[in-house]
């Protein structure tokens, strides 16, 4: 099996999802929810009949000097409404209008406010968090791999492999942003901390694989060993990922309420393409930089 003989395929395929989706996230911005902005939500359920539209919430909310009220509707028949900061007595005054003017007793599901000093906090510690992971990895693997030739390289390959996943993210959270409203909360953050843990997993098995094999199989070329190393583990990482956490994601996909479903869609993708690029970018990448494969890209042949 000729896997690294498609790489450019891999690599292109990659590229084309991420710029779809990332193209997307440009477009319509970045949807930050309140959790890294600061503000508030509130989730209510109105009586069988008698919902407001959108018009009547906002102009509701604007009554109370509230002018960036959105509105949307859930597959559960509730409606979710996303503004500035509230306090409790605003709140309490909005929900009294809103059972005004709909003649009805309304539910609230669910109420969060996160003030802005609270959702810049979280940023700044979400960027530490991934830049701190990527550190310590780039350590780790030039310690563990100190006897192979050109160690470096590993820690970058999985670098790039653990961007690639995060971009992966981003690209899906884009697509869902404008399709379904998706929004980059805090349950976001918990996806994409876990997908760069099994990413660097992934990866790090795949490269302890071509470590070990590079002292036993010394008559291969470089290319052979790595493809000869990535069909060994293929069966493993496919194995453990589709037998065991991507089922359960996926019956949280599908049976899952609004914000697990959202949540476990990004982890599910994310973890797919952790398997996906510690095989076809991480491995790929490193027979690239060895032969130094760029040097052909614009008709300039490499020297020997």
């Amino acid at each position: 099996m000729n896997i690294l003989g498609k790489r450019y395929y891999f690599f292109a395929f990659s590229l084309i999802l991420i710029a779809f989706g990332l193209t997307l996230l440009f477009i319509n911005g970045v949807p930050l929810s309140i959790d890294f902005t600061g503000g508030s939500l509130i989730e209510v359920q109105f009586e069988e009949g008698k919902a407001l539209d959108t018009e009547s919430i906002i102009s509701i909310y604007e009554a109370s000097n509230v002018d960036d009220a959105q509105v949307t509707s859930t597959d559960a028949g509730t409606l979710l409404i996303r503004s500035s900061f509230l306090t409790n007595e605003n709140r309490d005054l909005i929900l009294d209008a809103l059972k005004e003017k709909s003649s009805s007793e309304i539910k609230v599901i669910r109420f969060d406010s996160v003030g802005p000093s609270i959702g810049k906090q979280v940023t700044q510690r979400a960027a530490i968090a991934v830049a701190i992971a990527s550190l310590l990895v780039v350590l780790f693997i030039v310690w563990s791999f100190r006897k192979v030739q050109n160690s470096f390289r590993y820690g970058v390959c999985a670098i790039l492999a653990m961007i690639h996943d995060i971009a992966i993210i981003f690209s899906i959270t884009g697509i869902g942003a404008y399709y379904f409203d998706w929004q980059i909360d805090s349950l976001f953050l918990t996806a994409l901390l876990t997908v760069i843990g099994f990413s660097m997993q992934d990866t790090i098995v795949v490269f302890d694989r071509i470590r070990e094999n590079s002292t036993i199989l010394r008559r291969l070329d470089f290319e052979s060993l790595i493809n000869h190393s990535i069909v060994q583990t293929l069966q493993r990482s496919i194995n453990t990922q589709l037998m065991t956490v991507e089922f359960l994601l996926l019956a949280l996909a599908l049976f899952g309420g609004v914000t697990l479903q959202e949540f476990a869609i990004v982890l599910l993708v994310g973890l797919l393409s952790g398997t996906y690029s510690s095989i076809f970018v991480a491995a790929p990448i490193l027979v690239l930089w060895e032969k130094q494969e760029w040097k052909t890209w614009f008709g300039r042949k490499q020297t020997v």
